[in-house]
Parts: C-alpha cells; sequence; structure tokens
C-alpha cells in the first residue's frame, strides 16, 4: 500500500448505519504535486474552468462539474482505473470517487 492509498479514506456519513466503501482506493499511484495553472483541456482549447481537480492515478488537472466541460469527469470516464480526483483548489481537502460517487477525506 502506498503513501496515497494510505492518505484518503471514505468521509463518514452520519446519516447512514452502514458506511459505504470505495472499491478503488487500490488504484491510487504515486503522483507529484501538480504545478499547472488550470484545466489541461480548457487550457489547450482555449475554454473556461469554475474549479479544479487533479486525478489520483496520473496527476491528470481537469475541471469540476461545475464547469462547462467537465473534464475531471471526462478524464474518469476515459481511462481504466482513474476513478478517484482530489480538489486542489486553496483550502480544499478533499477527494472525490467518480465512479463509486463518494467523497473522500485525508486519512
Amino acid at each position: 500500500m502506498n503513501e496515497q492509498q494510505r492518505a484518503w479514506r471514505v468521509a463518514v456519513d452520519p446519516g447512514l448505519v452502514v458506511q459505504p466503501a470505495c472499491a478503488h482506493l487500490d488504484d491510487l499511484r504515486e503522483v507529484p504535486p501538480t504545478t499547472t495553472v488550470g484545466c489541461e483541456d480548457c487550457l489547450r482549447t482555449g475554454t473556461t474552468w469554475v474549479h479544479l481537480r487533479a486525478c489520483l492515478s496520473c496527476g491528470h488537472v481537469g475541471c469540476c462539474d461545475s464547469s462547462p466541460k467537465q473534464h475531471a469527469h471526462r478524464h474518469a470516464e476515459a481511462h481504466d482505473g482513474h476513478h478517484i480526483a482530489r480538489s486542489i483548489e486553496p483550502g480544499e481537502d478533499w477527494a472525490w470517487c467518480y465512479t463509486d460517487e463518494l467523497f473522500l477525506q485525508p486519512g
């Protein structure tokens, strides 16, 4: 188990008796910190974004689901094993599993 796998766990939902599990934590890899200034795909196509997410399998930086092109979500759907992305917005410390639709928090 690598450092990133230990670093994330499913956020507790106090409204549920049985807490869900994320089956994709084993897909995480060592990803270097990002230095990009925006959504990689939006920068390439000249479109705009709202918030940024970084794939925890490869480091790809895409825009959130509130953005017009939703590149982070599209990246997760297009690439096997790229289920989880973390927010790289200042002050935010959470991740999202697109496949299981679960919030993750630091472990």
